[in-house]
């Protein structure tokens, strides 16, 4: 992105418009080497467009309007002359630079092959794939960690699924993270306790909700592994060891090879779990007001390596509140039948 040399970090006030419908905002615009960033008047930051896709909409008018994309309802308000001059530039190296017309998938990735192409000799490789992690949509999230899921099965075994265990499971899934997008999956079988997929997919193996009296066990890997997709992006980890070329392949195409998926699901069945702060985890517990006890004897029958989650739990049990109820939690540890 040579065209911003002279532009490496601009700000301006501008006016944005989520929606045709949508009231004006007052805004702060930021453009960086390679994205715009629409921000609050206190800093938080509400859009990012990716530069090589914006477009202006009103010729030499002024103020003068852009939105991300040719599909966008959002619009952009500008009057500062240097950013509309530093958006302009990025717009004609664009086209000088374009081999193929076209635009990127998920509506927030303009540009061309070439360009891309260049941003990836330019960024590091953490930073491509940080970035394409980024604008990958929650949708294509979902569908890449459910073909990971299909090609778990073949090696830990089909999705445990009786009608009132994933009933149960639902409503496990809703107690621990609320309204929050995602799903808890019990497997067959598998190496791991617990591990977790893009598209906020958590996997319990089926012992979790057999071997255990209390449903505060499976309970507490799930949150663990909430936690540690949290603290570190699926998504990223998959592309990480994947390597540059899936992430370019997914940026550029949306799509993932089936080889590299069908590897990596293999990967996550042995992968050394990262390890969670435990004052996270106390922090977790607290806050859905759950027993963490359990769980802690359950990683360390001795609880020498748990004490914090046990004198936490002793200090709040008056607070704790059930999980499932009775009913339900039977009906989980039925789910994969006999």
């Amino acid at each position: 992105m040579t065209a911003l040399t002279d532009f490496e970090r601009l700000e301006c006030q501008g006016i944005w418009r989520p929606t045709p419908d949508s009231q004006r905002r007052d805004v702060i615009v930021s453009v960086g080497k390679a994205t715009l960033t629409i921000s609050d008047q206190q800093g938080l930051a509400i859009a990012h467009w990716s530069l090589p896709a914006v477009e202006r909409v009103n010729g030499g008018e002024r103020p003068a309007i852009f939105r991300p994309g040719a599909d966008a309802n959002e619009t952009l308000e500008l009057t500062d002359e240097t950013m509309i001059l530093a958006i302009a530039k990025v717009q004609s190296a664009v086209n000088r630079q374009r081999p193929h017309p076209g635009r990127l998938r998920f509506g927030l990735v303009g540009g061309s092959i070439a360009l891309t192409a260049a941003l990836a000799l330019f960024w590091l490789p953490n930073a491509m794939i940080s970035y394409t992690a980024s604008v990958v949509p929650s949708a294509k999230r979902i569908a890449i960690g459910d073909v990971l899921l299909a090609n778990i099965k073949r090696v830990a075994g089909k999705p445990c699924d009786s009608v009132l265990g994933t009933q149960s499971l639902s409503r496990l899934q809703a107690r621990l993270f609320g309204d929050t997008p995602g799903k808890i999956v019990v497997l067959s079988d598998g190496v791991l306790p617990a591990s977790h997929l893009p598209g906020q997919i958590i996997l319990l193996n089926r012992e979790l909700v057999e071997d255990h009296e209390q449903v505060e066990v499976a309970a507490g890997y799930a949150i663990v592994e909430n936690l540690r997709a949290s603290q570190h992006d699926p998504l990223v980890q998959l592309l990480d060891q994947a390597g540059l070329m899936a992430a370019f392949r997914l940026l550029t195409t949306g799509d993932i090879p089936e080889t590299v998926l069908s590897s990596y699901s293999e990967h996550l069945l042995i992968a050394e779990p990262e390890t969670v702060p435990e004052k996270a985890i106390v922090e977790w517990f607290q806050n859905a007001e759950i027993r963490s006890s359990p769980y802690a004897y359950a990683i360390d029958i001795s609880g020498e390596t748990t004490l914090a989650l046990i004198e936490s739990d002793a200090a709040a049990a008056h607070s704790a509140k059930p999980i499932l109820a009775d009913g339900d939690w039977v009906s989980l540890q039925g789910i994969c039948g006999e």
